[in-house]
Order: C-alpha cells, then structure tokens, then sequence
C-alpha cells in the first residue's frame, strides 16, 4: 500500500481559459504532467458558500453545471502541478487529501 495525493479541482462547466473550456485547459495541463491518473466528473447538483443549491438538469434551469476534476499522484507532483496551475488559472477551488493506492503485487 502507497500513500498518494489525491487533489479536486471544482469549478463551473460554462467557465473558459482564454477560448477554451475549463475542463479541456485543465484535462490538458494535466496530461502534459504525466501524472498517474484524471478523472473529470459533471456534477447534478451543486452549492457554494452562502449560495442556493443550482440544479441545472431541472427543466427551464439556467444554473451552471458544477464539474470536478480528480488526480492523484505522489505528494510533491501533486503539489508542484497545482502551484503552475494556479499561475495559470485564478480562482479555483481546489482540495487535496492523502490517499492510500492498494495494488497487488
């Protein structure tokens, strides 16, 4: 058993880098890294701090789509990959825990 970082970026699905949407710039940059694996998820539902809670798959909904994007890695990858996204991207929401890789060997 390995111990991993795993971080979660959060962020809404209409949110663009420059002409590009959010989730390919950051699915991108990611990829560029080598990192040990990614997975964007689109969200049903979804809150903020102090906010409503946006349903955006309810009929005549103009919420945003809540998305989040989960990789992991070793510890200092992880670290130094979220701190050249965060030169690159402002404003996002991002989380990191210590997870455990089960393999057999």
């Amino acid at each position: 058993m390995k111990t991993l970082l795993q971080a979660q970026i959060f962020f809404e699905k209409d949110e663009l880098h420059g002409m590009q949407t959010m989730h390919e710039f950051i699915m991108q940059f990611l990829h560029k890294r080598n990192l040990k694996g990614a997975t964007l998820l689109e969200a049903k539902s979804g809150f903020k701090e102090n906010e409503r809670v946006f349903k955006p798959n309810e009929l005549f909904s103009f919420d945003d789509v809540p998305m989040l994007i989960i990789f992991i890695d070793e510890e200092h990858t992880v670290k130094n990959t979220l701190t050249e996204l965060m030169k690159e991207v402002k404003g996002l929401f991002i989380t990191t825990h210590p997870v455990q890789h089960w393999s057999v060997e």
